[in-house]
């Protein structure tokens, strides 16, 4: 069996796939879905996987694995994760039933989680052995809220996501020692996204973010997808929506008035895309005095 989930071959002792317990993966663009599972009497994995790969193995058994050219036996304790990044293959086998929680991270969005903290081109660390209770603990809590049906909300969950991916980047990614030739450049991004903001109600156009990186549109576009994980365009959106979110959180303005100073079209593009990106209406993050309101336009 190949799993939707992390694109990876699962295989419990008969031969049969394990059962999923729960899985999940909330309305919007979290970039990451999770899968818990049970291996009845022994555990098999294998594959290359397309997204970042992390397994969490909760009980305690002996395990021979191998992510690229590594390779490793041992008997780690329970709460242990393995950490395959996108493009490598990998293959675990385990004696005795184990429940594990799989999760398949996009590598775009662990690229824009890296830009946002400042580390461009940061990778993903190969580990077939480790702890962390702080991500440990959120998926934990993905788990907990996917087999409740979301009880505290599509955002909720994305948050708790976005804080796994933040995680991610903080304790399991390493720096190049050298840059890059024709990478992006912290400088650059910060002088891109410091133009970005002090513009965010006028049109900005691709071409001018490309002079102020020094390069041609079309080898500036490229060169931006690959550093920071989205193209400039959803950048753009993507800074907008924090902005307007701001605002909208705070009360300070009407959505008609929002989509405005964030440079949305009107208050249904502001709409459409605060759906898309977050899985929710805008009634979902607005105060409450405002939800009415918002569900009036909206309609």
């Amino acid at each position: 069996m190949v799993t939707s989930l992390v694109e990876l071959a699962l295989a419990q002792e008969d031969g049969n796939p394990p059962t999923t317990l729960v899985a999940g993966s909330a309305p919007g663009e979290s970039g990451l879905a999770i899968r818990f599972v049970r291996f009845s009497g022994g555990l098999h994995l294998s594959g290359t996987v397309q997204r970042h790969f992390i397994c969490f193995q909760l009980a305690q058994a002996c395990f021979d694995c191998r992510i690229g050219g590594q390779r490793l036996r041992h008997e780690p304790p329970a709460g242990s994760l393995a950490i395959c990044p996108a493009g490598i293959d990998c293959a675990a086998d385990a004696r005795g039933s184990v429940d594990a929680v799989l999760i398949a991270v996009d590598p775009r969005q662990l690229a824009l989680a890296a830009a946002e903290d400042s580390a461009l081109e940061a990778q993903l660390i190969e580990r077939l052995d480790g702890c962390d209770p702080e991500l440990l603990s959120l998926a934990n809590a993905l788990v907990s809220e996917s087999r409740s049906n979301y009880p505290n909300g599509p955002l909720f969950w994305n948050e708790l996501a976005s804080t796994f991916i933040n995680g991610l980047v903080a304790r399991h990614t390493s720096r190049p020692q050298l840059q890059i030739r024709g990478a992006l450049g912290e400088q650059v991004l910060a002088r891109l996204r410091d133009y970005i903001v002090s513009n965010i109600a006028e049109p900005i156009q691709v071409a001018e973010l490309a002079k102020i990186a020094g390069r041609s549109p079309f080898h500036f576009s490229r060169v931006f997808s690959r550093s920071v994980g989205v193209s400039p365009h959803r950048y753009i959106v993507h800074l907008r929506l924090q902005r307007a979110l701001e605002l909208a959180r705070t009360g300070e303005a009407g959505l008609a008035e929002i989509a405005v100073r964030t440079g949305f079209a009107d208050q249904s593009h502001l709409w459409r895309w605060v759906r898309r990106v977050h899985g929710v209406s805008l009634s979902q993050l607005v105060p409450l005095d405002d939800a009415a309101e918002v569900g009036e336009q909206a309609g």
